[in-house]
């Protein structure tokens, strides 16, 4: 069955060379690269068109829409009878197509096969961005991992099946969604670890673009209105999200306490501590480095706050 690799861009004139490089050298070959750019105002297109020219198999389209309609219209392009998905910030490893591509020849062919990413850093910051941003290896699991566009092949009978991606979420959530459709839809799902690409977006991050990036995710969370994932349950992107609130609610509410002479103000303080070093303790077999462990705390609070207005702003978008 042919293999059609579909990629949606905007202004990626960074990153566009090196995904391109790296599908044109793929072990097993793509049997087209479609690539939809939303216009792209910087100079994307003119180094996609120069591979174009060296390469026959790569199709392009300039289209203005979500990444949600780019991707549809990037699948509704192509050709082959298996779409697999990557993000213009990857580089895939030489055998990620051949290791993506592996499952379809032993089970049926409405499947969905999850691949996996890592996540290169530069600095302590990142590193700890990191295991908020994606899932590190060690908590890599064969039975929850929840797919990302950044890695995934299907049927595209499934992407039929689904009805595409959710076009209604503006900027974010909309693989989350079309994943969590599968899996109420049945869709079976095999989870190669191996089947890798490079997340290079990270290692070029600062504290503000990751800030952005916990705002973007929640907003498209909330947008997406998941409450219940078959696959996470009480793990569910949602409900981790209102455990964020109801920490701060009940914080506030011991704090009020204490100004009130009900409680001393000591337990505030504890609790306080507490939280600090909880992330520092839920991370302790991924974050190794004692200078990166000091941000922890840090980026706990940052998430915290970018997470829970990004869903407020979601929810609010979503039901207007």
């Amino acid at each position: 069955m042919k293999i059609s690799v579909c990629i949606t861009v905007f202004n990626e004139e960074k990153n566009i060379h090196l995904l391109l490089e790296g599908l044109i050298n793929q072990s097993k070959k793509p049997f087209e690269i479609i690539i939809v750019d939303a216009r792209s105002s910087d100079n994307t297109v003119m180094i996609i068109k120069k591979y174009q020219k060296i390469n026959k198999s790569i199709k392009f389209k300039i289209e203005a829409g979500s990444i949600a309609h780019c991707r549809n219209v990037s699948i509704k392009m192509a050709k082959g009878g298996i779409i697999a998905l990557t993000d213009s910030g990857c580089i895939p490893n030489n055998n990620w197509l051949e290791k993506i591509y592996k499952p379809f020849r032993v089970f049926r062919k409405e499947l969905l096969v999850a691949g996996f990413y890592t996540m290169p850093f530069s600095n302590s910051i990142q590193e700890v961005a990191s295991v908020y941003l994606g899932i590190p290896e060690k908590r890599f699991n064969q039975k929850t991992f929840l797919p990302s566009a950044r890695s995934v092949a299907f049927s595209k009978t499934v992407w039929e099946k689904i009805g595409g991606f959710d076009e209604s979420l503006e900027k974010g959530g909309e693989d989350t969604k079309f994943f969590y459709d599968c899996v109420k839809n049945n869709v079976k799902i095999v989870r190669v670890g191996d089947a890798r690409v490079t997340w290079l977006e990270l290692s070029q991050m600062n504290l503000s673009t990751i800030a952005n990036k916990f705002y973007v995710y929640a907003k498209g969370d909330g947008q997406a209105k998941i409450w219940w994932h078959l696959s996470k349950q009480l793990s569910s992107h949602n409900i981790k999200i209102s455990l964020v609130f109801l920490r701060y609610l009940f914080f506030f509410f011991v704090f009020d306490l204490s100004m009130r002479n009900f409680i001393p103000i000591e337990s505030v303080l504890f609790l306080l501590i507490l939280y600090i070093l909880w992330p520092i303790y839920k991370w302790r077999d991924v974050i190794i480095s004692f200078r990166s462990r000091l941000f922890l705390p840090l980026m706990q609070f940052i998430s915290d706050i970018y997470v829970m207005s990004g869903f407020l702003a979601g929810t609010i978008k979503g039901n207007a």
